[in-house]
């Protein structure tokens, strides 16, 4: 597994909760163990 896909196995664990409070989260890039996402939509609290 690589790590781009490591990394994105864990997103989608964590993806649930932020989708229920109207938001969610895309990996953008993973470089030299650096990790770039993207949050979008609003938390309703």
């Amino acid at each position: 597994m690589t790590e781009k896909e490591k990394v994105q196995s864990v997103l989608e664990q964590i993806r649930p909760a932020l989708q229920a409070d109207g938001g969610d989260i895309e990996l953008v890039n993973v470089k030299n163990g650096v990790v770039s996402v993207r949050l979008t939509g609003h938390c309703a609290g």
